[in-house]
């Protein structure tokens, strides 16, 4: 039977894809919950909408008395311009190249999963922040029972790879298919890549909780297989096609194209705001995504703002400096934009 989902429901799912923090996702969530038709086509995602309400209040309330604690809920709330969640198996280098990126104090050692906890730290890209997450390593036999809520505010991943070891081949599909399993889709497709055979896998876009995650191949100890043909090699035995980079942490190669890479791929447009008869504050850009507008920067400065946004100049690409502009105005990277309130 056709689910036949109502606008109402459609626009509380599309809140719940958009919430930055598991308070806002339960809220989304009570109400798809209301807004959900009540037939026998959609009894499913009742029920999978329940387990998660109930998952969620679990978590949020911490231990009750005579309960046994399940443990923090271990999600990151999102920084900076993007969120990027760092996947790879054990002893990948997943968390060198975090610590090298982010000048994070990660527990580095020779020996698998010395990563227990989600590690934030933010990398710098000309005048913004990506908050890199360095997560514990995930193989065919291990996967942390929290690690789909850590995943859940990412807006794209790296999967590191250890180029230099033959199990990579083996490693890199095994935990794609654990992670698919648990509703998370690697998926090559990037919106600022120009790559039209880049579709969505699957036919799984209606599922509300199925994530899907940008992912950049990071082929790590690159120093170790200098073979320029090691990426193509292994992505074509592996059976994936998502973009690469190769790195070394020892000796710095390819690390500084990563957050050039992440900024084209995720589309950002940095936006600068000024107060009339002041200079914009060109060392503190908002970042938006490609086809957002003036009042979704409104909305960034504050809600009461956005509520009463009149109009914005703007100087920049496709404006006459200073022109008058309206909330729906499309803006683009480097623009600048003055805001007008009732």
């Amino acid at each position: 039977m056709p689910a036949n989902l109502s606008p109402e429901y459609k626009k509380a799912e599309l809140a719940f894809r958009a919430a930055r923090d598991d308070v806002e996702r339960l809220a989304c969530l009570k109400e798809m919950l209301r807004t959900i038709p009540k037939h026998k086509g959609t009894e499913h995602l009742q029920a999978d909408i329940k387990s998660r309400i109930k998952q969620l209040t679990d978590e949020l309330s911490g231990p009750k008395k005579g309960a046994i604690r399940v443990g923090p809920v271990h999600s990151v709330r999102p920084e900076g311009a993007a969120q990027i969640a760092l996947i790879g198996s054990p002893n990948s280098g997943k968390s060198s190249l975090h610590a090298e990126l982010t000048g994070s104090r990660a527990d580095i050692g020779p020996y698998p999963h010395t990563t227990h906890e989600p590690l934030p730290g933010m990398l710098p890209f000309e005048d913004i922040h990506f908050q890199l997450v360095d997560l514990p390593p995930v193989s065919e036999d291990y996967l942390e029972a929290w690690y789909i809520n850590a995943l859940q505010p990412a807006d794209a991943a790296l999967f590191v790879v250890d180029i230099s070891d033959p199990a990579c081949t083996e490693q890199l599909p095994a935990i794609i298919a654990r992670l698919d399993e648990k509703k998370i889709t690697l998926t090559r497709r990037w919106p600022g890549l120009d790559d039209p055979g880049a579709e969505r896998e699957g036919s799984d876009e209606l599922d509300p909780f199925r994530i899907h995650l940008p992912t950049l191949l990071v082929a790590n100890k690159s120093d170790l297989d200098p073979d320029p043909e090691a990426i193509a090699v292994l992505k074509e035995l592996a059976g994936v096609s998502f973009p690469a980079i190769a790195v070394s942490v020892l000796t710095g190669k390819g690390l500084a194209d990563i957050g050039a890479f992440l900024f084209r791929g995720l589309q950002l447009v940095r936006v600068y705001t000024k107060a009339p008869g002041k200079p914009a504050a060109m060392d503190r850009p908002f970042t938006l995504r490609a086809g957002q507008t003036v009042l979704d920067v409104a909305r960034l400065v504050h809600k009461d703002i956005a509520g009463s946004l009149r109009y914005a100049r703007a100087w920049g690409s496709g404006v006459f400096d200073g022109q008058q502009v309206g909330p729906e105005h499309v803006l683009r990277d480097g623009d600048v934009i003055e805001l007008h309130m009732r």
